[in-house]
């Protein structure tokens, strides 16, 4: 089956999550993509767990398995003057190039937008820097945590009579890397139509405000600071997780309108609460919250969180198990659509991959290879794509050249 982008060619020079998890997608629907690492400073990603079977190694992270399937992997050292040579053959073979470096790093080895342009104009460029290219936080460090926080995630994000909570993963790395794919995306239909290629500067910081957009309306408009509200709703009760039966068990509920919480109460075997007063309109359930809680947990408790979850739904509830990765891995929704792969690695065995989520009917998503080990494929990319002979493969072997 014709893959969607099987005649892109990918020159990755990404690293950690927002970067790898772009080109990713892109390669999912076909592209070729040569990932480019270097033994001297290894992706981070390749250095913490989980690992397969709990022994730590550079071929072993789960992370970096996930972000970087269906790519070829290859070290190649840019502080020798060799090793930018090939750097700069390689961006001339690729459709794309894509780099998530400080700001500045690709400028000084050569491989601005600009230098390549001049020789290959209709070359697309895809940058990911944390914060932009430019302005007064460009040059700043920045992980996850970090930009979670400087995009206003956390500050909402916990009850209001405690600290900020922390988001798990690097949230508005994922953001940015779905939106950089959707990005190239559309270069690639620019170059269609122009024959010419252009420059995409994404920053995660922005990509990751959108969510926040309504908040910041409401500063703007009214001067009114959005704050912490706990697992609270302005517009529904209950709205909350309620322990079900079982170890850390539970299930998510959200009542937006009047129907759906006499709906709730004959699910819950208790009609007499849809005459309480203090519970028969939105804005009596939300004055009375507290005890609003303690009643609906008062049923959950005594079933599982996928009973809770089914017979709500029945109802026309919103409901939802609060899916522990355990949960997610064995999910039937999930099962049915085929989201998870199991690829054969060639240290680890046997692992499982996630895919993007979207299905196309003509060109589906596929994932055929999983990821490399550190430079898998140098020898292949170097005397296969880049036309080195073996006796220069060797040399620049012998030369550190592929470290």
């Amino acid at each position: 089956m014709t893959k969607a982008l099987e005649d892109v060619k990918v020159a990755d020079f990404t690293w950690v999550v927002s970067g790898p998890l772009c080109v990713r997608y892109l390669a999912d629907y076909g592209a070729q993509v040569v990932h480019v690492e270097t033994s001297h400073r290894v992706d981070p990603t390749r250095t913490i767990p989980p690992y397969k079977d709990n022994i730590a190694g550079l071929n072993r992270g789960g992370y970096f398995h996930n972000w970087n399937s269906n790519k070829l992997g290859i070290t190649l050292n840019l502080r020798h003057p060799k090793g930018v040579e090939l750097a700069r053959k390689l961006v001339l073979w690729a459709d794309v190039i894509a780099e998530n470096f400080n700001p500045g790093v690709m400028d000084r080895l050569g491989l601005s937008y600009e230098a390549i342009r001049d020789v290959k104009p209709d070359i697309i460029m895809i940058s990911l820097p944390s914060k932009g290219a430019a302005g007064p936080y460009s040059t700043l460090p920045a992980v996850g945590l970090h930009l979670a926080a400087l995009s206003g995630f956390i500050n909402i994000a916990g009850w209001p009579d405690r600290d900020p909570v922390l988001l798990f993963g690097a949230y508005t790395d994922s953001i940015a890397g779905r939106l950089g794919a959707a990005a190239v995306l559309a270069a690639l239909d620019y170059r269609r139509r122009t024959g010419k290629g252009q420059h995409i500067e994404l920053s995660q910081f922005e990509a990751g405000i959108q969510f926040l957009i309504p908040p910041i309306l409401d500063f703007g408009v009214n001067r009114r600071v959005l704050g912490r509200s706990g697992n609270r709703h302005p517009f529904a009760a209950p709205h909350g997780a309620y322990r079900c039966r079982g170890d850390d068990r539970w299930c998510a509920i959200a009542v937006f309108t009047d129907d759906e919480w006499r709906a709730t109460c004959r699910v819950m075997g208790k009609p007499e609460l849809i005459e309480d007063g203090r519970f028969a309109t939105l804005l009596s359930r939300k004055r009375n919250e507290e005890e609003l809680d303690r009643l609906i947990e008062e049923w959950t408790v005594d079933y599982t969180a996928e009973e809770v979850m089914t017979v709500l739904q029945e109802a026309g509830v919103s409901a939802a198990v609060v899916e522990t990765a355990e949960d997610l891995h064995h999910d039937p929704q999930l099962k049915h659509r085929g989201h998870f792969w199991e690829l054969q690695h060639q240290e680890i065995g046997m692992s499982t991959y996630d895919s993007m989520g979207s299905q196309l009917s003509k060109s589906p998503a596929e994932l055929h290879k999983a990821a490399h080990t550190l430079g898998e494929d140098n020898y292949h990319v170097y005397t296969q794509i880049l036309g080195l002979s073996d006796e220069e493969f060797v040399e620049m072997l012998e030369q550190g050249v592929f470290e």
